[in-house]
């Protein structure tokens, strides 16, 4: 007997409790598909809701999330409390995903260009269409001269849909490369380079005693924080112990407001600050003397030369403060040394790190509790396949890239997900080389600065939409793949299925059909190469998830929301000790000279990220943790030197670089003030994120976009963007606005008809 609407909601409410049991049994033989309108009839309001768990793409490392849904409607996000990365515990970004769903300016169908390229000129098309276009200019592409080549710019990670996106280039022996805005080249590289680790290591911040940070804002946006704030509660908690936290940093940071002791670093004198500590634990016989042998080259460096006297006044830290943090980091049982962020964002980022993180070596934190935990390679051989085929662009890179689209050797640009076109400093020219590439086609949800350029616009279906995988960047030390499914269906399918959206790897083996290309892929829908992904775990018989057949160990691991083994990991045998750098070059800037100059720190916003989140309403009002501060671009400064330069909160201040100091009045960026009495008085700070001129209503001519006004300075041994290595000059303009912030103005104070403070006078009691 045939089911009614009515029977079939009624059936799927009932069963909510299972959705996110962990037991891979008892489950029916096809998943049942929820529907999402946006007017659902009265007979078939239940009141009843179903939990189902999924993967969020907000951090690299991805969060295991639960997904109440009504109705077919998505209505809350919660922390999955099975997943390893996060463990009940989610962050606001991956909340905003219901925004992303039901975002008013969310694409609806295909796109393709009218009029002139940057015109913002569309017209909807049928998908057929779209994927035959883009079919038939790929394939003329493929017959051309042999020098034109076809380039994919896509999000970093290794995932399956990584694995649609490598086979699809590599049946036109084109370039994939995955965009970072703030890019992490450095800290690969010293990974590989002392550890000879292809992976980023876990930070066993949970079981560490004392915790030594170098510039990474680790409690807030950088790697993986939901993770690194879950384990700093249980090192504060105060279990077996309670931690020290010591951080490094060149701002103030809200990894810097929660640390026992902030100290203050001239910018890009990380590294000489790390071998001043190495120092002190050499010379002192702290740490393990082996170690210090190797690390030394058995005498021929002449650590002498960073003793703390010496480097001192270099740094900008007091001696007996150097000192006083190498006798304790050594004296701990537990203690663990890592740096990031900032750290590596100088011309000489990669030394700096490279002394940072040998100073793991000295107090033996190695792969061992409390310490760095080595992650190991992904199971199946799908997903490493991916792996080995990772390429994350550098600036170097970047610019190369850009050269070759200038001279013409890139015929065909496809665009997936990222926007380099926002991110990358104006000074490379990517925007304006984009204007000599035949064929741009972009997947997004809305249209940002780089898709605007595109040809052909796919509108991709959201995470909660959508099914896909997930190896985060930077495991818990074991073995994990997450695992993405739909937990309503695709909000336009309404539409038909010629508009409306679909998964970017659907679409990518579409026009693989239709060029008649084989992608050696087992399936023919993206679902169906998920599952096989699944078959290839099932079948290594270990894991948190067993079963008796593949059905239901599928629908297991879309219960528990992935795959994981506890027992995969890492051999405890140490890597040989790498020898410390001889030297760190100095740092070195770009931008306007003379006294009244400042560094420039951009940093990445806990909620608009770099960007990404632009478009979210719920983000661009969440509060920054340290200002509060919300819908605008502001500058922190230093409140002393605001007030010598007559800045109040408030004011306009136009930022100049080297790219706008000796032009017109109109190059730089108008920020408001933000006078701050934690930033160091040599610098001032940006949140990234702002100064959209496209993305829709919320984001769109709202701020400044600090990336664009960047010099384009590399780090030296790596091709790495040194984004902490800009000077700028700050001029005041006439104007004066509100900063928008969670508690407004400040009570004390007022302002005179000219927007200057004054002080009010309270009124006295009578008596």
């Amino acid at each position: 007997m045939k089911l009614t609407r009515r029977q079939f909601i009624t059936g799927v409410g009932g069963g909510a409790l299972g959705a996110v049991l962990a037991a891979a049994c008892g489950v029916p033989e096809d998943e049942l598909l929820m529907q999402s309108k946006v007017g659902m009839p009265e007979d078939v309001v239940t009141g009843l809701d179903n939990w189902y768990a999924t993967i969020g793409n907000s951090y690299s490392t991805g969060e295991g999330l639960v997904v109440r849904v009504m109705e077919g409607r998505a209505k809350k996000i919660e922390g999955n409390v099975d997943y390893p990365i996060n463990r009940g515990k989610h962050s606001a970004r991956s909340e905003a995903l219901l925004q992303d769903l039901y975002n008013p300016d969310r694409i609806k169908a295909p796109m393709a260009r009218v009029g002139q390229r940057g015109e913002d000129n569309w017209e909807e098309i049928g998908w057929s269409d779209a994927m035959s276009r883009v079919a038939h200019q790929l394939e003329q592409i493929k017959d051309a001269r042999k020098n034109r080549e076809v380039v994919m710019v896509t999000n970093p990670s290794v995932s399956h849909a990584a694995l649609v996106a490598e086979r699809f280039i590599s049946a036109y022996r084109g370039t994939k490369i995955g965009y970072e805005t703030l890019e992490n080249t450095n800290l690969r590289h010293v990974v590989k380079d002392l550890f000879d680790q292809d992976r980023l290591p876990d930070i066993d911040i949970e079981n560490s005693d004392y915790v030594l940070s170098f510039g990474a804002d680790f409690l807030n946006t950088w790697i993986s924080p939901v993770r690194y704030m879950r384990g700093y509660g249980e090192f504060r908690q105060g279990g077996h112990h309670r931690g020290k936290l010591v951080h490094i940093d060149s701002r103030f940071s809200m990894t810097g407001a929660n640390a026992d002791e902030l100290i203050y670093v001239e910018p890009g004198r990380e590294g000489l600050l790390a071998l001043s500590i190495a120092q002190v634990i050499i010379d002192e016989g702290l740490g393990d003397s082996n170690a210090a042998k190797e690390l030394t080259g058995d005498g021929q460096i002449d650590v002498g030369q960073w003793a703390p006297d010496k480097v001192a006044e270099i740094v900008g830290v007091e001696a007996d403060t150097i000192k006083h943090v190498a006798r304790e980091f050594a004296s701990k049982d537990h203690p663990v040394a890592f740096g990031g962020g900032l750290a590596g964002a100088h011309t000489n980022g990669k030394s700096n790190l490279t002394a940072i993180y040998s100073l793991n070596y000295l107090v033996g934190s190695l792969n061992s509790s409390g310490g760095l935990i080595f992650n190991p390679a992904p199971p199946t051989s799908d997903l490493q396949e991916v792996e080995d085929n990772l390429k994350i662009g550098s600036m170097s890179d970047w610019r190369d890239l850009v050269r070759d689209m200038e001279d013409g050797k890139v015929q065909a640009l496809l665009i997936d997900g990222v926007d380099p076109a926002y991110g990358l400093p104006e000074a490379i020219g990517f925007k304006e080389a984009t204007y000599n590439v035949p064929l741009i086609f972009s997947f997004a949800n809305t249209i940002n600065e780089t898709s605007a350029m595109a040809d052909l616009i796919l509108p991709c279906n959201t995470v909660l939409e959508d099914w896909g995988t997930s190896v985060p960047m930077a495991g818990p030390g074991y073995q994990v793949v997450g695992f993405q499914q739909p937990v309503v269906r695709p909000f336009f399918e309404d539409r038909g299925e010629e508009l409306g959206t679909k998964s970017t790897s659907d679409a990518l083996m579409g026009i693989a059909a239709n060029l008649e290309i084989d992608l050696g892929l087992e399936g023919s829908t993206f679902k169906e190469v998920v599952e096989s992904g699944a078959k290839q775990l099932f079948e290594l018989g270990r894991g948190s998830v067993k079963a008796g057949d593949f059905r239901a160990f599928w629908t297991g691991i879309l219960q528990r929301g992935g795959w994981w083994d506890t027992t995969s990991i890492v051999s405890s045998i140490k890597p040989s000790v790498k020898q410390l750098p001889e030297k760190i070059s100095d740092p070195e800037f770009t931008g306007p000279d003379g006294v009244k100059t400042f560094n420039l720190i951009p940093f990445s916003s806990s909620s608009l990220g770099e960007g990404e989140n632009a478009h979210l309403p719920w983000m661009q009002s969440m509060p920054d943790p340290v200002t509060s501060a919300t819908w605008q671009t502001w500058i922190e400064i230093n409140i002393k030197t605001a007030e010598e330069l007559d800045i109040t909160e408030g004011d306009v201040i136009r930022v100049l670089s080297a790219q706008g100091t000796d032009k017109s009045s109109t190059e730089g960026i108008n920020v408001l003030a933000y006078p701050h009495p934690a930033i160091p008085p040599g610098v001032v700070s940006i949140p990234i994120g702002q100064g959209h001129t496209h993305g829709g209503r919320y984001s769109k001519g709202r701020g400044a976009n600090v990336m664009s006004i960047l010099g384009s300075k590399l780090d030296e041994q790596t091709g790495s963007l040194a984004w902490a290595a800009t000077k700028v000059k700050l001029e005041k303009v006439d104007e004066w606005k509100r900063l928008p912030k969670f508690e407004n103005s400040k009570p004390d104070l007022a302002r005179d008809s000219e927007h200057r403070i004054i002080k009010i006078t309270p009124i006295k009691e009578k008596h």
